[in-house]
């Protein structure tokens, strides 16, 4: 029988082809690099077309109607997934809050700006069980405002509207986050393969909480922060805020701000835990068709709210949980507390001998009182002597308790935008606050070609003008819109001092550049980038093509008053492919960190492939030397690089460390020396596909030109202004 004969029983479909099979090809050669990180938001993905500009849609908005009716939302009570007291203001903050506390400091990625909480995975994290209530429910406003509101700036309007609806003044709001359409591949959410597993997985020493892996911020598989009944589910508040306070900074956060949020999160809603969590159906992500990606059901809801099930922890924080008011830091310092089992039977703490005039009524039945409850992370707050005295002040002091929660509120759901330019709308602060990274604006006046002229006549070689226009440009990234060369932020601490930017060079090259600047009224952050641009410009007229380097000006330049130093440490390149340089080994390999840099700065993978010839054309090498260089005509922006990384009169030697020798066949002479980097991109198929195309004999123009582009793209990643 004809092994394609239906009759037979055989499966008509290709099943390597479509989402039923388990094998990729990364499961047949697990070495195989995976470059799924730089194709990921494909436009082939987005359904609204190349043509649909988010911030152009906005400007349609009703915003003053958008807020009424979310207002409306608040109290407008479903059956199919009631209110707690009639007020979904617990639900909507906790989901606006989990939105955006996946944001972690080190690399920038998880928060609220992109609408990632529809997909999986943290659309069926177990910390995030029934927020798919919270965006059904907005469904319907999203269906009337279509365009002009996407899913991201609607989840955190969502936190923003419930806390003015339950009393609280906020500090502001920024619309202007545009929605993604498919799972965040890049994010790197931790090693383990089973949800909630022990913490002690990601931690050298879980006593050491400083010693949990990097880039993480969440304390378990699963969860935004740490776990509310204590460290791996055993409480101990004093070993909490140890946790909490090392997880709050991965977030950018300082003891102040956290004691604030925490105060002020559970100043409202509810945790629920009065049921069975095991008798919950499946995850969103796990379910059944039938149940259209339903979470989380609940067979024991019957119509009432103080039936839920989602953390385990059962009870309201205070005697008004849809009121904003000072009454979480009455009942945590007003009574003893003491450690007991919710009816899912999860730890939480409650009250001794409270009286019954400040126990919160029943979410569904007022007539019916219940102990208020805390978490070890509630208890934290008055055990750890540095919180304590924070709340204290807070407790003292009811307005700067406020002032600080909006602040840090506004902070938190605000914190991965990135400058104050990317901000939109009425209700944008005017202040600017240093975690936003101001910029002053720049000039834009100036002679452009007189200054060029100037740093051509300056005696700077072309590689002092191209590393150090790279590096001022390199540190940006897209996952929270940091860094890049607006503001000159790399004559600064800590930059000036990062071993990746040669301080030294640096310095040099910065005393050259900074009288030029004042000579033609420039900012120092334009100088550099146009040094870069005279750099590439001789590059491309060495290797005989008339292609000019486009410029805009304007850019800024930062003062150290204006820089959060701290912050800026984890923006430091402690690998950058494109110049071959690597601080020291790293369990990550080369080729691995150079994907991560390229997705950061927002390249494709042709992107990254023309940069990386041309710099090593260029010998933009660190320190420059000759590793990867591949040519003979050093500063020529020429194909040479990959028509000799295609050559096959070379075979390629391993050599020292993570070093090669390429060797000619016949004679067995040294002819060049190669990285990890270099070598991959012969190797890969996919990497080597690109080569091949640059290493055609009728593609010397076109990768001149797609250098000059890509190399432009980096240089204006972070001018929002464009």
């Amino acid at each position: 029988m004809d092994g394609n004969d239906i009759s037979g029983g055989k499966c008509p479909v290709m099943h390597g082809g479509n989402t039923t099979t388990k094998v990729s090809v990364t499961d047949w050669w697990p070495k195989t690099l995976n470059l799924d990180i730089l194709h990921q938001h494909d436009a082939k993905t987005d359904p609204m077309g190349q043509d649909f500009d988010y911030h152009e849609a906005l400007k349609s908005l009703d915003i003053d109607a958008l807020k009424q009716d979310m207002h409306a939302l608040m109290t407008d009570s479903q059956d199919w997934w009631p209110a707690d007291w009639g007020h979904y203001g617990g639900l909507m903050i906790r989901m606006a809050w989990h939105a955006a506390g996946s944001y972690r400091l080190a690399d920038g990625r998880g928060g609220g700006g992109t609408g990632n909480q529809r997909f999986a995975p943290l659309n069926s994290w177990p910390d995030n069980a029934s927020l798919d209530k919270a965006r059904r429910l907005l469904w319907p406003i999203k269906k009337k405002y279509g365009n002009a509101i996407s899913w991201a700036d609607l989840f955190i309007l969502a936190g923003n509207i419930a806390y003015e609806s339950m009393g609280l003044k906020t500090f502001g709001f920024g619309f202007g986050r545009a929605d993604i359409w498919g799972p965040e591949i890049d994010i790197y959410w931790g090693a383990e393969r089973e949800w909630l597993a022990p913490s002690d997985e990601r931690y050298e020493d879980v006593g050491k909480p400083d010693t949990m892996e990097n880039p993480l911020a969440a304390v378990q598989m699963g969860l935004i922060y740490v776990n509310p009944e204590g460290v791996n589910g055993n409480s101990d508040p004093l070993a909490t805020a140890a946790q909490v306070r090392e997880t709050f900074a991965r977030m950018a956060m300082n003891d102040e701000e956290t004691a604030a949020l925490t105060v002020g999160g559970h100043t409202v809603g509810k945790c629920h835990g009065n049921g069975d969590a095991g008798a919950l159906g499946p995850d969103p992500e796990g379910g059944d068709f039938h149940l259209q990606g339903f979470g989380w059901d609940n067979p024991a809801m019957d119509g009432k709210a103080a039936n839920a099930v989602t953390s385990g922890l059962e009870g309201a924080w205070t005697t008004e949980p849809t009121k904003f008011d000072d009454g979480y830091l009455k009942l945590l310092f007003g009574y003893e507390w003491e450690l007991r089992k919710s009816p899912a039977g999860a730890n939480q703490w409650e009250p001794i001998d409270i009286r019954e005039e400040d126990k919160p009524v029943d979410a569904s039945n007022p007539s019916i009182r219940h102990n208020p409850i805390m978490t070890d992370a509630d208890m934290a707050m008055k055990m750890d002597p540095t919180y304590r005295a924070i709340c204290e002040k807070f407790a003292a002091d009811p307005a700067y308790f406020r002032d600080t929660f909006a602040r840090a509120w506004f902070k938190l759901t605000h914190r991965d935008m990135g400058p104050k330019v990317n901000y939109i709308g009425p209700d944008v602060p005017a202040e600017d606050l240093i975690w936003q990274d101001p910029i002053p604006a720049g000039s834009t006046g100036y002679d452009v070609a007189a200054a060029k002229a100037k740093i051509a006549a300056s005696g700077l070689s072309q590689y002092d003008m191209v590393t150090v226009a790279w590096d001022s440009a390199r540190t940006y990234r897209g996952s929270d819109m940091r860094g890049g060369a607006n503001g000159a932020r790399i004559r600064l601490a800590p930059q000036k001092d990062w071993v990746a930017n040669e301080p030294e060079k640096l310095a040099r090259v910065l005393s050259v550049l900074e009288p030029i600047a004042s000579e033609v009224g420039a900012s120092l952050a334009d100088i550099i980038v146009l040094a870069g641009v005279v750099g590439v410009e001789q590059a491309v007229k060495a290797a005989g093509f008339a292609v000019e380097v486009p410029f805009a000006p304007g850019r800024g330049d930062a003062t150290a008053e204006q820089t959060d130093a701290d912050s800026f440490d984890v923006l430091e390149p402690l690998a950058d492919g494109f110049r071959n340089f690597q601080k020291k080994d790293y369990v990550v390999s080369a080729e691995e960190l150079l994907l991560d840099r390229a997705q950061l700065l927002g390249l494709t993978g042709p992107e990254m492939i023309v940069l990386i010839g041309g710099m090593r054309a260029m010998g933009a090498t660190y320190g420059e030397g000759d590793l990867g260089l591949l040519t003979d005509r050093k500063g020529a922006l020429t194909t040479d690089f990959f028509v000799n990384l295609m050559d096959m009169a070379y075979k390629w030697v391993p050599a020292e460390g993570d070093t090669y020798e390429i060797r000619d066949r016949k004679t067995g002479d040294l002819k060049w020396t190669a990285s990890r980097v270099d070598v991959v991109l012969g190797s890969n198929s996919i990497l080597r596909a690109y080569c091949e195309v640059y290493a055609q004999d009728d593609n010397a123009e076109k990768f001149v030109k797609d250098f000059v582009a890509a190399w432009t793209k980096v240089m204006n990643a972070d001018r929002f202004d464009l």
